[in-house]
Parts: structure tokens; C-alpha cells; sequence
């Protein structure tokens, strides 16, 4: 079995962040969610993963490499254009040869990893999986409706009087006879081939494709907010420790929390779960649950919490407490303490400023 992650898309709803870097390249508790799928695929048993990459192909290139690091072996495909998930299959089909293949959209975060989801899949005659999760607004899913032996009747994609709560969350399993599919399909009314109409193909053409529905949690990361709520489900699942170059002066620090190596933390406070990164700095600072500090971050004279902090950030001798906070690469936030006490900011496109 061979694995394909869809990892082209722009990430427009993370704007600023993502002007300057792929979505899936933006880390959950210190982690790029994009490593965290390869891991996913990888401790299911797959090790030859295909990623299908778009304008930020370089970046993604360049932070993955040929996989080796993560135990599997990666084979870069171009998609020239955004053209859709079906059409993401359909350029893969020289790489994914006659081997059937679970497809993984880059950005999404999982409970429970899909070890039991393959199993299944391999021991059964089904043409196809997908996995499903029931959402309160299913609207801006493709969305599917069971039979009573949880095979697919039949789907819709995005429709605004949802027949079901059921939403396709970008996980599938399919066998060669997708490539039909794929092949037979026509643009959908905004240009794109679609995935669900693929695998309504499949259904009428008399293919058994089967449906799992996930009953943890699942997060899309494509929103800040939705950033933020996955780093806290990551962070519950945290695996504390303290590396052995840590220095720690004068300091609290929960048992729920993991710091690693080169950090230091003086006269500060810090409550899990939450982990600090490589050769941070936490110096007079409370650093709240569900926080994560990513690589040479500086925290002085503040408090965070439930935040995302990425790498080489400066924050100190702020007033409030930064709370729900995802910011950015090389960003500095600090009070202004030589008269006049203006207000300096420099922000990117699309930024959301709250002042207190």
C-alpha cells in the first residue's frame, strides 16, 4: 500500500502567515502538520508516500527532504494548477501504479492515528474508504449519505440544504479502480474535479465503497482558530519531559509541560500542557495551558496562553496577557516605553489587530 498527501493549496485563510509559508508547514505543538501526517501514514504501516505539491512546492521540498528522516521514502508530484482533489489522484496515477493507497489531505490533524482504518481496508473486498465525521454544519464539506450496511448511497458536495451531518474530512482509501473514475469524471461548476463525484462514480458504476465514521476529534487547520483548538487537542496528548540541557532558575513548571533542549526558563511560571521549544527563552514570564513556544523564541516580562508562538519571536514588557494568539516568524511585540506612547505597528495584509 502506498500513501499520497495532497499538499498544494494556498492556505488563504491563514493569511498573513501564510504569504510566507505553506500552510502545512505551520507548526501544532512544535510540530509541522504536515510531518505529523507523513508520521500518521508511516505508523500505519506505509512507507512510500507520494506529495502532491503547487506553488509552494519548494518550501515543502526543502523542510521534508526525501523523507528518510521520518522512515519513509517521498516522491514529489507537481500539480500545475489547483485543479482539485480528483485531479491530484489522477497525476498520481504513475506513482501509485496498481498498489491501493490511502490519500491524506496535508493539513488535517486526526485522533487516533489510521493504523485500524488500513487493517480494515486491507481485509475486506471494498474498492474504497472514506472517513466521515458527523459536524454541526456540514455546509462546506462534502457530504454523504449511508445505507443501513454503512456503504455510501450517494454524496453531494457543499450543498446548502445538507442531507446529513456526515462530512468527508479528507481521508481516503481507494483501490486501482479510482483511476476510472478520475478519468471519467467532467469539471464540476467551479472548475474543479472533485473528489466526491469520483467516488459517486464508483458508487454507480457498482463499486462497494465503505464508510467510517470517526468518533474523535478531527481538526481541518485551515483557520487560526482551528490552529489554536488543534494545538490544544495535540498538546492534551503531550508526552512531557524536561531535556537534560535545560537550565531552570528560580522557576514553576507543571508536570504536564515538555522543554527542549538549549531552553532556558528564569523566574518564570509555565503550566501545561504546553511545550517551550529549542533555545527559547522564558525569563520573568507565565506562560499558560495549551501554549506552544516554538524554536529561539524570547519571552520577557509577559504572559501567554492557549498560543501558538513560532520561531525566532520577541515578546516583552507587554500589559496584557496574550491569549488565542497564533503569531507568526521573526515577530516582535513590546510596549513602548520612551515618550510619546504612541502606538507603532507594522502588519502584514489581511492581519486582525484587538486592542485592549
Amino acid at each position: 500500500m502506498k500513501g499520497l498527501i495532497l499538499s498544494g493549496g494556498k492556505g488563504t485563510r491563514l493569511y498573513p502567515l501564510t504569504y510566507t509559508r505553506a500552510k502545512q508547514l505551520i507548526p501544532v505543538a512544535n510540530k509541522p502538520v504536515l510531518v505529523r501526517v507523513i508520521e500518521t501514514i508511516r505508523d500505519a504501516g506505509v512507507n512510500e508516500v507520494g506529495i502532491v505539491i503547487g506553488q509552494t512546492g519548494p518550501e515543502i521540498r526543502e523542510a521534508i527532504g526525501d523523507g528518510s528522516r521520518f522512515g519513509v521514502r517521498i516522491t514529489y508530484i507537481e500539480q500545475p494548477s489547483p485543479d482539485g482533489l480528483a485531479h491530484a489522484v489522477k497525476i498520481s496515477q504513475d506513482f501509485l501504479g496498481d498498489e491501493p493507497f490511502v490519500m491524506f489531505l496535508g493539513d488535517n490533524v486526526i485522533e487516533g492515528g489510521i493504523s485500524a482504518l488500513i487493517r480494515d481496508f486491507t481485509n475486506h473486498q471494498w474498492n474504497s474508504q472514506i472517513v466521515l465525521k458527523r459536524v454541526p454544519d456540514p455546509r462546506s464539506f462534502g457530504v454523504a449519505v449511508l445505507k443501513s450496511d454503512q456503504s455510501i448511497e450517494y454524496l453531494v458536495e457543499k450543498p446548502q440544504t445538507p442531507p446529513s451531518d456526515l462530512a468527508l474530512i479528507g481521508i481516503y482509501m481507494f483501490d486501482s479502480t479510482v483511476f476510472q473514475a478520475v478519468n471519467a469524471i467532467k469539471p464540476s461548476r467551479r472548475g474543479e474535479y472533485e473528489i466526491t463525484d469520483a467516488i459517486q462514480w464508483l458508487i454507480d458504476h457498482g463499486s462497494h465503497v465503505h464508510a467510517h465514521v470517526h468518533d474523535g476529534w478531527w481538526i481541518d487547520t485551515g483557520k487560526p482558530i482551528d490552529m489554536i483548538e488543534a494545538n490544544c487537542n495535540v498538546l492534551d496528548e503531550l508526552t512531557p519531559g524536561i531535556a537534560e540541557d535545560v537550565v531552570i532558575e528560580h522557576s514553576q513548571i507543571d508536570r504536564r509541560v515538555k522543554i527542549e533542549r538549549g531552553a532556558r526558563v528564569i523566574n518564570s511560571i509555565v503550566h501545561g500542557p504546553t511545550i517551550i521549544g529549542e533555545d527559547s527563552l522564558l525569563e520573568n514570564c507565565y506562560v499558560g495551558p495549551y501554549s506552544s513556544i516554538y524554536h529561539h523564541v524570547t519571552l520577557a516580562n509577559c504572559e501567554v496562553e492557549r498560543s501558538i508562538i513560532l520561531e525566532n519571536c520577541t515578546i516583552r514588557d507587554t500589559d496584557a496577557r496574550l491569549h488565542g494568539c497564533l503569531i507568526g516568524r521573526n515577530v516582535m511585540v513590546q510596549r513602548k516605553l520612551e515618550k510619546p506612547r504612541t502606538l507603532t505597528l507594522n502588519l502584514a495584509d489581511n492581519s486582525t489587530l484587538w486592542l485592549v
